[in-house]
């Protein structure tokens, strides 16, 4: 159902505005109390804010850790989903969060691919037609105060690789 709302709102659209707009107004991520507030015209970086509100306040007053891991889960899989193209496939493999402070206040979080992660990523597709890679970021005040710290494990393939990976699987599960 996503996909195929982006593939119609992107004949009207330019990818970063899909993006955002998408995201924004998708009620899977409206749930997490994120808001996506700015996505670079290449798609490299993506800033999303998770207000302290009603809708994520916890027993304590701070921000319900749920809202914030669920706010981050999306991001950076769609981001090289999309700066990759359609020959791509990228799954999370793995996602972890250490909660360092209670959140107390709006809360921000940068995701950013460099130029050069992008082209070592197509490198090692190339070479070997999958790689994993690992992504470290933070939640972090207006202040700089860091809320938690998030690592993610991300999968990324060619879809001809995935599409046999997944076939011999299958196989080996019937049998």
């Amino acid at each position: 159902m996503y996909k195929k709302g982006i593939d119609i709102a992107s004949r009207f659209f330019s990818p970063r505005q899909v993006f955002k707009f998408g995201f924004n107004i998708s009620p899977m991520y409206r749930r997490t109390t994120g808001r996506i507030t700015y996505v670079s015209k290449n798609l490299h970086i993506v800033n999303v804010e998770i207000p302290l509100n009603y809708k994520n306040r916890n027993y304590s007053g701070t921000i319900f850790g749920g809202s914030l891991f669920s706010a981050t889960d999306p991001i950076y899989l769609t981001q090289l989903s999309l700066i990759l193209g359609d020959k791509f496939i990228v799954w999370d493999k793995q996602s972890e969060i250490d909660y360092i402070k209670p959140a107390i206040s709006k809360a921000f979080i940068v995701f950013e691919f460099t130029e050069e992660e992008i082209n070592e990523i197509k490198l090692q597709i190339k070479e070997s037609r999958k790689t994993i890679i690992v992504k470290n970021f933070s939640i972090i005040s207006k202040n700089k105060v860091v809320f938690a710290k998030l690592k993610k494990t991300i999968f990324i393939s060619t879809k001809e690789y995935y599409d046999r990976l997944v076939k011999r699987k299958n196989k080996k599960v019937r049998n």
